[in-house]
């Protein structure tokens, strides 16, 4: 019996223990960027992006990194169904989002695929 009960004891003070020492989430800077191609029926174009967004990836300060087409969701007034590409990256806070854009390979992506795309729109945000 004095067993039974320094196991329930000991995973009481474990799950109170946890439960204290539990660290806060950290607040993340999200990069989402929707990308219209000057081509939205080329396969090709759509292919040769994808390659490009996904050098990305390598950046240190990248924490999370998503590539994404348009889903065939139904239809409805608040869904824009006009874009081709989008990426989705994570990142610690606004500085590192900025070691991202002033990044060479960053630099370099949008030298050599930025001829595929007549329209790019970013929305950044914080979460709360």
């Amino acid at each position: 019996m004095k067993r039974r009960r320094f196991i329930t004891a000991s995973a009481l003070l474990g799950c109170v223990g946890f439960g204290f020492g539990m660290r806060p989430k950290k607040k993340q800077l999200l990069h989402h960027v929707f990308f219209w191609l000057k081509n939205p029926n080329s396969e090709a174009d759509k292919q040769e992006l994808l390659l490009g967004l996904k050098t990305l990836e390598a950046i240190p300060v990248v924490r999370q990194f998503h590539i994404g087409l348009l889903a065939s969701t139904e239809p409805r007034e608040v869904v824009d169904t006009s874009w081709q590409v989008s990426e989705l990256l994570y990142f610690d806070n606004e500085v590192d989002q900025k070691v991202y854009q002033d990044h060479p390979i960053h630099q370099a992506f949008v030298k050599n695929y930025s001829q595929l795309w007549q329209k790019v729109v970013v929305y950044d945000m914080v979460e709360v």
